[in-house]
């Protein structure tokens, strides 16, 4: 058992008969330009999901080679991906093991993409919820008094694309682009390069949340709400009706916990 930094490298390292095990239940071989890509978004799902707890020490090089058919260039990329991310750290003569939780960077595009994926993924878009709960009122608020003719043109026309959208993937996909729009046009250079990486997450929670006619319609109208009081320029008004807005989805997310 070796020490590392705050906390241990207590668990045992995945053998290679046993990732190779759940390579051929699940995943299909990786090829392509870009393999260490490929190869790091395996491993990193993997991660995350559970597969491999915090602590475990992961399969060589070598052995990462063998299993997934790869080059060893592709894996120590790879590795470095995952690395940059903080879910990996390595060591000479120990390899790379699972860091802890709290160092994995959970505003990376990748991560949130991962997270939205795993088995507690209704937990992770809850958190996702909160999130927006404690930035959008006050961003829509900012948005209503500093928009600009153009920014409102694009807010305006994701609002009209949601409601022409003959598909869920293009309603959702609308409705992320009005939220990262009226981020864009609060004026916070700081809430831009954050509403971009939580994209991924939002596109999650909107399909889980979007299902019927009936709750369109009417998170429709919450957001021409919104919409309006950007438009119209009043602070105030954005505000209470973005929370109005959440808590619609509050609800959703409530009802689709307890049909889990």
């Amino acid at each position: 058992m070796t020490e590392q930094r705050s906390g241990k490298v207590s668990a045992g390292p995945a053998t290679a008969e046993a990732v190779r095990t759940i390579r051929r239940l699940d995943a299909p071989r990786i090829s392509g330009p870009s393999v260490h890509m490929s190869l790091a978004d395996d491993i990193g799902l993997r991660i995350v999901r559970g597969d491999y707890p915090p602590g475990t020490i992961l399969p060589n090089e070598a052995q990462w080679t063998e299993i997934f058919n790869v080059s060893r260039t592709a894996v120590r990329e790879a590795i470095k991906i995952l690395m940059a991310k903080g879910l990996l750290a390595s060591r000479p003569k120990i390899g790379s093991w699972v860091e802890p939780k709290e160092r994995w960077n959970l505003l990376d595009r990748d991560v949130l993409s991962w997270y939205a994926l795993s088995p507690d993924r209704l937990q992770f878009l809850k958190t996702v919820q909160e999130f927006r709960h404690i930035i959008e009122p006050e961003a829509t608020a900012l948005a209503a008094a500093r928009r600009s003719d153009e920014q409102m043109s694009e807010i305006s026309a994701a609002l009209k694309d949601m409601g022409q959208a003959t598909t869920l993937q293009a309603r959702t996909q609308a409705d992320t682009r009005f939220h990262l729009a009226i981020l864009r046009a609060s004026g916070n250079d700081l809430l831009v390069p954050l509403g971009a990486l939580i994209e991924s997450a939002l596109n999650h929670l909107f399909l889980l949340v979007t299902r019927d006619d009936n709750s369109s319609v009417h998170a429709l109208k919450l957001h021409e709400n919104i919409e309006k009081s950007i438009r119209l320029r009043r602070p105030n008004a954005a505000r209470h009706a973005v929370r109005r807005l959440l808590a619609n989805t509050d609800e959703l997310i409530a009802h689709s916990e307890r049909n889990v």
